[in-house]
């Protein structure tokens, strides 16, 4: 006994050394820190991107507050007509001069750069983008904030992993880290932050960048509510499920939320694919945009911005039905042209708008179909709320939380999880993929299939090629022989393999297909796939 005792302090240091050993080696004490002052830099861009919207608001409002839309109905029509106009020749300007992409950046942009390794976000283009979509949401462009943001959280985050140079794996960490803060900072929702940043970003559930990422998301949340103040974005009334015979009606209510979603992004591709194929000045697309936001403000003033006083006014009863059903259709409307016309902004804050009006709206029909069952509208608005952004952004885990956070309610948590399920289901059964996954496949990238095909379709014959020296090959191979080119996929490259004309075939110069530079080999390129795969999988089980 004695022995084990005398023994027992070297067995719990052999235990405990390696994992310390490793703790250091991988520099994760300084990734803690960096987190840190991550969580607080992203706070403080965040604040002072929020008090940029206000003080171009003002300029034309009066007001910095979300009271756009009450505000604005007792203004001048020309004021409320000119003032997306206004904005749509300073973003015009800005989209020429301002933005290398001609466009601002999001949160797709983000999740592009975790795939390419995590260092792709530039900091200066970024505070551009950043610019534009204050300018634009402060002249009233119908977009939301969110999205904007997360992707300036990332770009700071990036930056700082640069110029720290931390190790290879802090890359897509310090992305998550920089978008957990800006969600938890926009929204006042630590808890969200951290899921977003995980389910929408990382696209997994990592053990090792979790400290990391909750430590930005609470900074974030602490100094954003030592600005604003710790309150929620709505202030809802204290709802209660009136029976369970609702639940029919939750679920039928997912259905119809499913279909807002999908009408809302496909209205939102629409537009895009008519503004690619028109041919006008790039100036010119938000100035147009704001010509219609503008005449659509006129008389439904509610659309502007952000759009959070109606969303909370239909959270709290205090819309009628005809005007609910027309702001579905008309915010749909406005941001699509919003986005299509190259006003900066994002679709979250559309999303949850969309949701309380449909939800709202759906209340009121129910409560006059069945009014000894029907709860509230809106708790109907509510549950809608959620469940249209959860399929929009096919985030709905950490949309679920960020409802959650966003009211300071849990008791209805088994409600809202049935409409979320059953919008984000619907959503993924006919539209096949979220909105992001849409514009990454746009761009030719297709993450959602698996890393399987992403690899397969992203990494390059030249990643794998052997380069030859001069007099290692001839100068000139037959015109008709089977040759590949450095940028052909990895995909296109085993194709041709397969078809067994050669085990080892010669890359050609791009220029001139006739000139060998390099030469592939199937076993190579099985080689580095398999090795590709491994990391991909690694990183999602250890990272």
């Amino acid at each position: 006994m004695r022995d084990i005792i005398k023994r027992l302090p070297a067995i719990i240091y052999s235990w405990v050394a390696p994992n310390l050993q490793q703790y250091w080696r991988t520099k994760q004490p300084q990734s803690w820190l960096l987190a840190l002052v991550i969580g607080l830099s992203v706070s403080v861009a965040a604040i002072i991107f929020r008090e940029l919207i206000g003080y171009v608001q003002l300029a034309w409002l009066g007001d910095r507050s979300e009271n756009v839309a009450s505000i604005a109905r007792a203004l001048p029509w020309y004021v409320v007509f000119f003032a997306p106009v206004i904005g749509g020749v300073v973003v015009g300007i800005c989209l020429v001069y301002l933005l290398p992409l001609r466009r601002t950046g999001g949160v797709a942009d983000v999740i592009e750069a975790r795939a390419l390794g995590g260092r792709s976000i530039e900091l200066k283009p970024a505070i551009s983008s950043a610019f534009v979509t204050a300018i634009s949401l402060g002249f009233g462009a119908s977009a939301g904030r969110e999205g904007p943001m997360v992707h300036f959280g990332a770009a700071i985050s990036s930056a700082m992993a640069r110029f720290f140079k931390m190790p290879n794996w802090c890359d897509k960490t310090f992305l998550a880290c920089g978008v957990a803060s800006a969600v938890s900072a926009s929204f006042n929702a630590p808890l969200a932050g951290v899921l977003f940043a995980h389910e929408v970003i990382l696209g997994h559930y990592s053990m090792r960048a979790f400290v990391p990422i909750v430590i930005s998301s609470v900074a974030g949340t602490i100094f954003s509510r030592l600005w604003f103040g710790d309150i929620a974005a709505f202030d809802i009334p204290d709802y209660q499920i009136t029976s369970l015979w609702e639940f029919p009606a939750f679920a039928l209510l997912g259905i119809v939320c499913a279909l807002v979603a999908i009408l809302f992004q496909f209205a939102i591709m629409s537009s895009e694919f008519i503004a690619r194929n028109i041919t006008i000045p790039l100036w010119s697309r938000p100035i147009i945009g704001g010509v219609i936001i503008g005449a659509m403000a006129i008389f439904l003033p509610e659309i502007l911005g952000v759009g959070y006083e109606a969303t909370d006014m239909a959270l709290k009863n205090q819309l009628p039905l005809l005007l609910m059903f027309t702001l579905i259709i008309a915010k749909t409307i406005a941001t699509a042209v919003t986005l299509a016309s190259r006003f900066g902004g994002g679709v979250f804050s559309p999303s949850l708008y969309l949701g309380a009006m449909t939800g709202g709206t759906f209340g009121l029909i129910a409560a006059s179909a069945f009014p000894q069952f029907a709860s509230s509208e809106g708790l109907y608005a509510l549950l809608g709320l959620g469940a249209v952004a959860a399929a929009v952004l096919g985030a709905p885990i950490s949309t679920t939380m960020i409802v959650f956070e966003l009211t300071g309610g849990y008791s209805l948590s088994i409600a809202l999880l049935l409409v979320v399920s059953i919008s984000n289901g619907i959503n993924n059964a006919i539209h096949g993929h979220s909105f992001f996954q849409w514009q990454l496949e746009t761009r030719g990238l297709f993450l959602y299939d698996g890393p399987h095909r992403y690899l397969m379709r992203t990494k390059r014959v030249m990643d794998f090629m052997e380069v030859l020296k001069d007099g290692e090959a001839p100068a000139q191979i037959e015109p008709a022989s089977p040759r590949l080119r450095p940028t052909d996929t990895l995909e296109a490259a085993l194709r041709v393999f397969d078809t067994g004309v050669a085990s080892t075939l010669p890359v050609v110069d791009e220029l001139d297909e006739n000139k060998v530079i390099a030469m592939a080999s199937q076993v190579s390129a099985l080689r580095y796939f398999n090795a590709a795969l491994s990391d991909a999988i690694d990183e999602e089980h250890h990272h």
